[in-house]
């Protein structure tokens, strides 16, 4: 039913993340509604820059703010957690036990790190050789693992879709070697690195560039792998493909776990009844859900049939509100999401690899004529490192990029 102009819809996000924070902020200041954010975290950590002090070219301190202070001015936050959805009645019901009523409601909720999933990997990540950039303290341990790291076997793994920017899995390879090259001691160091896919990336000019840079450094690259278990005692991951296993021994082991969506997504009936991976089952281009109109998702939870990252949440942030102000008038929301999403792989502690492309892995670059930003540059690192995090902070989470 459509709103009068003096009513007020009651706007439920769930997730106080880039996404989140960036749709509620955007609708907030189009003054479509009363905004609740439903968030139970107290810091809120920007995580591209997780993959720079893995590989330390930034301080953990500059990735974390409060989540009282990144919350839009406006928009209330609600510190708990989503226990189901009922979306027949319209009510959200929470861990505490209350329970929020809506109009409208918008999953933003992001991808859970199911680190579980893969025998001994909790314990390995709990040893002191145990890193990753997909986890602030893990990605602050790395720092100084890497860092101080004079000779031995690192291993690094990236996981299988769905991940959230799962290439990320790669920068803090690249930055490590650099810093390594520049010490002298890469000759002296093994380095692994575990793909599931048979590319490094699955876009042609991007592929070019990333297995120029694997070489540079002289990564051996096992394709096609997945990591089945981890001995932490031993120090031994195992591989494979298939029926085909490899044990590979390591000193430093930095790894990213698979990734899911929240279990009540899919135990709420928001999830596709076919969809293994449990996201939100959206119309892809509009970001209204395909059951109950009144539902919408986007970020790392959407099923938007493209790459997720963060850099896709600001088009389909736009996209929601222009739909979501069409649907609260009674109009068919018409606005369209073109998949597009960007990879930035810091593959040097100076430059850059710009991936951006739409759903169909066909290049979708922000400046139209400037297509070389696929090739490797010093701008791109400039943009990635300096003006995109405070772009972040006080524009996007803001609503207003």
């Amino acid at each position: 039913m459509p709103h009068s102009p003096t009513s007020r819809a009651r706007i439920v996000v769930v997730g106080g993340g880039n996404a989140g924070l960036s749709i509620a902020g955007r609708l907030h200041r189009a003054h479509l509604g009363d905004v609740t954010v439903i968030e139970p975290r107290e810091q809120h950590a920007y995580a591209p820059l997780q993959s720079h002090i893995a590989g330390g070219t930034a301080r953990a301190s500059q990735a974390v703010r409060p989540q009282a202070d990144v919350t839009p001015p406006g928009v209330r936050w609600l510190r708990d957690e989503v226990f189901t959805v009922d979306p027949a009645a319209r009510r959200v019901h929470l861990v505490s036990g209350g329970h929020l009523d809506y109009d409208q409601l918008i999953v933003a909720a992001g991808l859970r790190m199911a680190w579980e999933t893969v025998p001994g990997l909790p314990e390995a990540m709990a040893a002191p050789e145990g890193i990753s950039n997909y986890d602030l303290a893990l990605a602050a341990k790395a720092s100084t693992v890497l860092r101080d790291l004079r000779r031995g076997t690192v291993v690094f793994t990236q996981p299988p879709e769905p991940a959230s920017c799962g290439a990320a899995a790669q920068k803090p390879l690249y930055l490590a070697c650099d810093w390594w090259r520049s010490l002298g001691v890469l000759d002296d160091i093994r380095v692994v690195l575990v793909l599931p896919d048979p590319v490094p990336f699955g876009i042609p000019d991007i592929d070019s560039e990333l297995h120029r840079v694997l070489d540079r450094y002289g990564v051996e690259v096992r394709y096609s792998r997945e990591v089945r278990r981890v001995d932490a005692t031993t120090r031994t991951l195992t591989i494979g493909h298939g029926d085909d296993e490899e044990t590979l021994a390591y000193d430093v082991l930095h790894a990213v776990p698979p990734q899911r969506a929240p279990e009540w997504i899919a135990g709420s009936g928001l999830a596709d009844a076919d969809d293994p991976h449990g996201f939100v089952d959206v119309d892809p281009e509009t970001l209204q859900h395909r059951r109950y109109p009144d539902v919408w998702s986007l970020g790392d939870s959407a099923r938007v049939a493209t790459r997720p990252s963060g850099g896709a949440i600001r088009p389909q942030a736009k996209i929601l509100a222009k739909n979501l102000r069409s649907a609260l008038r009674g109009a068919t929301p018409s606005a369209r999401y073109d998949g597009y999403s960007v990879v930035p792989f810091t593959v040097s502690r100076g430059t850059v690899v710009f991936a951006e492309f739409d759903r169909w892995g066909h290049p979708r670059p922000t400046i139209p004529f400037w297509r070389s930003l696929s090739r490797e540059r010093r701008s791109t690192w400039i943009a990635d490192r300096r003006i995109l995090p405070w772009v972040y902070w006080n524009l996007i989470l803001r609503g207003r990029a």
